[in-house]
């Protein structure tokens, strides 16, 4: 039998978790047509003649801004992703990518700078070479860069 390593790999965990439509709230993340969005607003309708309570849920896409919308029977699951906020230094920029030091000092150059405004912002700050972080949200497997914001010294 060959060897296996076990040292690295994933946990193969969900990048989602089912949560009652009913216990879901402002400011919390869910599913909406399959991305991961941040509840902005919530209403609920009253029971029908069918007896189940409907949910109004407005999200905004955590990666494109975009505002998605759904309804669904209070007692219904829906999917929660899996968010994971970390701030990373930004070391360098190269050919479109970023080079970033995370608080233990490991690097990792795989992220794009981002389009629009905040990556021309990225782009001037490091021109200028000024020290600052950016914010990198992580969910359903995809990886961007949300904001940008100054180092502020010790």
């Amino acid at each position: 039998m060959a060897e296996e390593d076990f040292c690295t790999g994933q946990s193969g965990a969900s990048q989602t978790y089912p949560v009652q439509c009913s216990s879901l709230r402002k400011n919390g993340h869910v599913m909406i047509k399959s991305r991961p969005c941040k509840i902005v607003e919530m209403s609920t309708s009253k029971t029908g003649k069918h007896g189940h309570a409907k949910i109004h849920i407005v999200g905004i896409d955590i990666f494109t801004q975009k505002k998605n919308e759904d309804i669904c029977p209070s007692t219904h699951n829906l999917d929660v992703p899996h968010v994971t906020r970390t701030e990373y230094e930004v070391i360098d920029i190269s050919e479109g990518y970023l080079t970033l030091m995370n608080d233990k000092g490991e690097p990792r150059e795989d992220l794009k700078v981002p389009d629009g405004d905040l990556g021309k912002e990225i782009i001037e700050k490091n021109e200028k070479g000024e020290s600052f972080q950016v914010v990198v949200l992580e969910a359903i497997g995809e990886e961007h860069v949300i904001s940008c914001k100054n180092l502020t010294n010790k």
